[in-house]
């Protein structure tokens, strides 16, 4: 089962600091002359060597030059914004406003075509209604601290839902029952949002499960994923959202999901479940 949702980005580092390390060694020289040749503190390179800071561009460009290998810049370049893209703060993501992060989910899910998601804290979004989208991104927002662009996020997010409707996407979500008493906005925002849920349940598209509140874990709970075809998982946590690329690790994240999935129900013992919670909120 997954250990730790960063550990593929934490990976990557390491073996960016690796690299790193090579063209030192490569050079023949000591990681203080190293230091002394980009005019900056020994203890610096030895952060970025053992993969405890993340060096930027502009020191990436000094140390290929104090080894002499100015051909290997822009390959490690990119290399540095591939690992930089796999751990992406929240704040960082949100400092001009939400639109722009749902621009690029909207993105992933429309070349995706099949879609699985794992969710213990809200409803995935592209189920999202434009009530609960907007309660549950003016709540993220205030937390944050980020720019109020909300009415341009929940536009961005609601886009998502086309893909319910057309083309040949699929998507198959597992949602915690707790998620369905989870009061996101006023009483009337979330008897609409449950209420969209048995909407979207009969489309071709999606496969809905529950998993009960009662259920015998064979799985614990996890943090929301989302697994995009086979090729990328999305973990969600609260300061960041990490994608994890490694193989094994995707592999961990199926076997989870799979897991997970027999402990769900589904049809008419969801939408039971649904009706339960709708009932609740009177």
């Amino acid at each position: 089962m997954p250990a730790s949702p960063s550990s593929s980005a934490q990976a990557a580092r390491e073996a960016l600091a690796v690299r790193l390390a090579h063209l030192v060694r490569d050079a023949g020289i000591t990681g203080r002359e190293l230091s002394a040749r980009c005019g900056w503190h020994p203890a610096k390179t030895s952060r970025i060597l053992r993969a405890k800071a993340a060096p930027s561009e502009a020191d990436i460009r000094a140390w290929c030059a104090a080894c002499c290998a100015e051909d290997q810049t822009a390959d490690l370049i990119a290399t540095a914004r591939a690992v930089d893209s796999m751990y992406l703060e929240w704040r960082r993501q949100h400092r001009d406003g939400m639109r722009r992060t749902q621009q690029d989910v909207l993105a992933r899910n429309a070349a995706a075509r099949l879609c699985r998601a794992y969710t213990s804290n809200v409803i995935p979004g592209f189920f999202q209604t434009a009530g609960y989208a907007e309660a549950l991104m003016r709540a993220i927002t205030d937390f944050q601290g980020t720019p109020d662009d909300i009415p341009e996020a929940v536009a961005a997010r609601l886009a998502r839902s086309r893909f319910l409707y057309e083309g040949d996407h699929r998507f198959v979500v597992l949602i915690e029952e707790w998620v369905l008493r989870t009061r996101i906005g006023s009483t009337e925002t979330m008897a609409g949002q449950l209420a969209h849920l048995l909407t979207v349940m009969p489309l071709p598209s999606v496969s809905l499960g529950i998993i009960p509140l009662g259920a015998r874990r064979t799985v614990w709970p996890l943090e929301a994923f989302y697994l995009y075809d086979d090729h990328n998982t999305v973990v969600e946590t609260l300061t960041a959202g990490i994608s994890v690329r490694q193989p094994r690790e995707i592999a961990d994240y199926t076997r989870a999901f799979t897991g997970l999935a027999r402990m769900a129900v589904h049809g008419d013992a969801a939408r039971t479940l649904i009706r339960a919670a709708i009932d609740a909120l009177e």
